[in-house]
């Protein structure tokens, strides 16, 4: 591919700013074959014209990795990125054909996909230079995908239909895994990476300014459960299209007092794709000749990693926690696209867990391949510039599309699998209306569900379990205004993944509202737990009356939503923390919607300039847990706005859930990464207390002091990359104006974090309760039942489904809190009870013979 074709993210001309954008900048910036002689080269160079190196290429060994990062979207749709695949692919091994030695390293399995469809000769192709080991398969994943947004689960499944995509097309799988764009590395990567049989990781952000606590290139990564994988840190960017020296005196000069004297050097076009150039390769051999430069040779990730496994320095570095911080922006742009991802992933794991379980059980079908056309779709979007946010705003509607597709699955099967369940529990009473709510966790549930039913408002109800047993209820406004339509809610009680049959039959009598009912007022709600009040500076006040403590430390309270300074591009580039406040939202009104048994509800609105919040506060009977139901509507411009929790306690410590774990954060402003849930745990009266709050859509969080914050939305311009200045008076298109509404629940706690089933609760909120209404009918089935359970409270069962090959089952689970434990898995059909010991944070994967109940521990790829 022509230089002039690429798009974007050149090398730039000193090392300082090559290190800073990590391989991202403009278009029109100097490239190397317009550079002066760079700080690697000597004044003879210039003035001779003869090749010098400086002292320190002596003794230097570089690994020549021929590559082409190629970003599957990002300033052009997913259609342009197949189209570049194949035209790199073409480019390399025309490049191959002319030098015999010359090798090639790409990654993602979704590529090789592409081609293989389109091009059967070119697969076949490069699958004799694979054999040869001139083509190196490297990543092991579907994409090279965001590693902050993606689940547990979702980054499992990248390794699982990467690894089993390329031993399909070329009969072995990668050992390398290769993600080098991505825009940090979350912490449980290198136990997930073993799991795939990945043991060497290639990343290059966060660069050597943003992460300096990472001293060496290459260095032991140690995870949050203690794995750890050899990891390679690329010195300075991915991709050179012109002559390689300059490339390679600026990394010598950035190895520069490294232990480690075998290193790799990329080159080739990359991002719009490209591959080695042939100005690469006259460079290549050219220093190849000269004395005093480094001994370089074609290579691959896999050769480097075979000579430097076993020649690794006495005091090489060994790096816990995650690879943070790098484009903090792109945790909280692209707001639908987020919350969408989060929800599709729950879908997912449910509709498998009733298709698998229901296979066994009930007799329900396994649309095994289905489910794959979902999950690899998932995972394509989940590629590192689509889920950060930072593509061209064309891509967000064909994302919301491909999320369609992927959840019109997940329901389908959830649907239809439960359908076949209901119609074997008999119902007998045709003046009753008969509901069966299911229960996708390993745990019993306590939930309140909705439903819009067809009952006449003048004759009295009461709602019952499959015994009899009255269960509370209220009923609310229905979701349409048609004759006779309510809206039902009632608090069930569901087996551990299983289901429970509720009757609505006429009652004999009006229930009189009980004692514990929770109570709303013209400004605050109450129950047994907590008083909930509204402060005068637009945040609320939060009584725990278990405790008798203000939850929040001052008297603006908490939850105030603050507008804060947002000048960056859409990634953020170089920025830590957001730290200018310019507004607050401000109380525009209060209604009490709600004041039943079951539940209140009052509804607060809050506007800022011409954007506007609803938040609808509610308490159920009996909960230590304060819910809120949110609507924003955002039409700010370069501003960020974020959620403010003040703790009410003294030495906070942070946590934030990451992938199938938690990692303790600072606070000292800083913008990270995180799923579900974040907790701040300190000191309050003497005694451990805390505040966890959970979402369903948001994933950037920051904490200074005491003030825990969830950082909401962001207003930037479409793909805006620095160095491009905005101009005034240009009609840009923003990102994410306009109506978004998500889940959050607060949750204050003595002890720590870990003994509040935070992450049951995140669970809890993020998966949907299926709810099946059912006709009258006969059935042999009970009333109730649980298929699979799980008895330690740290343990969380987050997938089960079919094996890829055969139909064993796959049992997914992971510990959650950080300490080991023990945990014995019952599954009802088949007859199976497994008990094992965790390690802290540990994924565990069993594959159960449908047939005879044998339990094997396997890893990610269910062999």
């Amino acid at each position: 591919m022509r230089q002039s074709e690429t798009l974007g993210r050149m090398p730039v001309l000193s090392i300082m700013a090559a290190i800073l954008l990590g391989g991202h900048t403009a278009v029109g910036q100097t490239t190397p074959a317009q550079a002066a002689p760079t700080p690697g080269a000597s004044a003879a160079t210039a003035e001779a014209g003869k090749p010098q190196w400086k002292p320190e290429a002596a003794g230097l060994t570089l690994h020549m990795i021929g590559n082409s990062h190629i970003d599957a979207v990002w300033l052009w749709p997913l259609a342009e990125g197949d189209a570049v695949v194949h035209s790199t692919f073409r480019s390399a091994l025309d490049r191959m054909k002319e030098d015999p030695e010359l090798t090639m390293t790409t990654s993602s399995s979704q590529f090789y996909e592409w081609v293989e469809a389109s091009d059967p000769a070119m697969i076949a192709e490069i699958r004799k230079h694979v054999a040869s080991g001139r083509w190196n398969l490297a990543g092991g994943w579907w994409v090279e995908p965001d590693v902050n947004v993606p689940s547990g689960e979702s980054l499992i499944r990248q390794g699982l239909y990467g690894q089993r995509t390329l031993q399909r097309i070329f009969g072995r799988r990668a050992i390398v895994g290769y993600n080098p764009d991505s825009f940090g590395h979350t912490g449980n990567l290198p136990q997930i990476l073993k799991l795939q049989r990945l043991p060497y990781y290639v990343f290059m952000r966060p660069n050597a300014l943003e992460k300096p606590a990472i001293t060496q290139n290459l260095f032991q990564w140690q995870g949050i459960d203690g794995t750890r994988t050899l990891t390679y840190r690329i010195p300075l960017f991915y991709d050179d299209p012109a002559a390689v020296r300059n490339h390679m005196e600026r990394t010598i000069d950035a190895l520069h007092g490294q232990p480690e004297r075998i290193d790799m050097e990329f080159f080739g076009i990359g991002d719009h794709g490209g591959g080695p150039t042939k100005e690469n390769m006259r460079s290549i051999r050219q220093i190849q000749t000269e004395p005093g430069a480094p001994k370089i040779f074609y290579s691959t990730p896999e050769r480097y990693f075979a000579e430097v496994k076993n020649k690794l320095p006495a005091d090489i570095q060994v790096y816990q926690g995650d690879l943070q911080h790098h484009s903090v922006g792109t945790y909280t742009a692209g707001s639908a696209i987020k919350k969408l991802n989060r929800s599709t992933e729950a879908m997912l794991l449910t509709a498998e867990k009733f298709s698998a379980i229901g296979s066994a059980a009930w007799g329900a079908t396994y649309p095994k391949e289905e489910f794959t056309k979902a999950w690899q779709r998932v995972l394509l979007l989940q590629f590192h510039d689509g889920m950060s946010a930072t593509t061209l705003p064309e891509h967000f509607d064909a994302a919301r599309d491909a999320f369609g597709r992927a959840r019109d699955i997940a329901l389908t099967a959830t649907t239809v699998s439960l359908q076949r369940l209901a119609w074997q529990i008999p119902t007998t009473d045709p003046a009753s209306k008969y509901l069966v709510v299911f229960n996708p966790h390993a745990w019993p549930v306590k939930k309140e569900v909705e439903y819009d039913l067809g009952w006449d408002a003048n004759i009295p109800a009461q709602v019952e379990d499959e015994n009899g047993r009255a269960l509370p209820f209220q009923w609310v406004n229905a979701t349409t205004v048609v004759t006779n339509r309510r809206g039902l809610v009632a608090e069930v009680e569901v087996p551990a993944m299983g289901y429970r049959q509720i009757r609505v039959r006429r009652a004999e009598q009006t229930t009189p509202r009980p004692a514990e009912a929770p109570h709303a007022t013209e400004d605050s709600l109450e129950n047994s737990h907590l008083r909930l009040s509204f402060s005068n500076d637009g945040g609320i006040n939060l009584y725990d009356k278990d405790t008798k403590r203000e939850v929040f430390a001052n008297t603006s309270g908490g939850m105030r939503a603050v507008v804060m300074d947002d000048p960056s591009d859409t990634w953020s580039h170089h920025v830590r923390a957001y730290d200018k406040e310019v507004g607050v939202f401000q109380r525009t009104g209060l209604k009490i919607l709600e004041d039943g048994p079951l539940r209140a509800r009052i509804r607060e609105t809050r506007s800022y300039n011409a954007s506007t919040l609803t938040i609808d506060w509610i308490l159920y009977a009996g909960s230590s847990m304060l819910d809120a139901q949110v609507t924003l509507d955002w039409h700010e411009h370069l501003k960020m706005l974020k959620f403010s929790y003040p703790v009410n306690i003294t030495n906070p410590k942070v946590t934030t859930e990451i992938a199938y774990g938690a990692l303790a954060r600072t606070n000292e402003g800083d913008e990270d990464p995180g799923q579900r849930w974040i907790d701040l745990t300190g000191t309050g009266d003497d005694q451990p207390y805390g505040l966890a709050v959970i979402n369903d859509a948001k994933y950037g969080y920051s904490v200074l002091g005491n003030d825990m914050r969830v950082s909401i939305a962001r207003a930037a311009v479409y793909a805006h990359h620095e160095p491009r200045v905005l101009e005034s008076g240009v009609d840009y298109q923003w990102m994410d104006q306009g109506v978004q509404t998500f889940q959050m629940q607060m949750l204050p706690h003595t002890g720590s974090w870990q003994d509040t089933n935070v992450v049951r609760a995140a669970e809890e909120l993020v998966s949907s309760t299926p709810v099946v209404y059912q006709g009258i009918h006969p059935g042999t089935r009970k009333g109730s039942d649980s298929f699979l359970s799980v008895d330690a409270q740290d343990v969380i069962v987050e997938a089960v489904k079919e094996s890829e090959d055969g139909n064993d089952l796959i049992v997914r689970s992971y510990e959650t809190a950080g300490r080991p434990t023990k945990a014995t898995i019952h599954m009802a059909t088949p007859a199976v009870t497994w008990t094992g010991d965790f390690h802290a944070f540990e994924i565990k994967t069993l594959r159960i013979d449908r047939h005879t109940g044998k339990v094997k521990e396997t890893d990610a790829l269910e062999d």
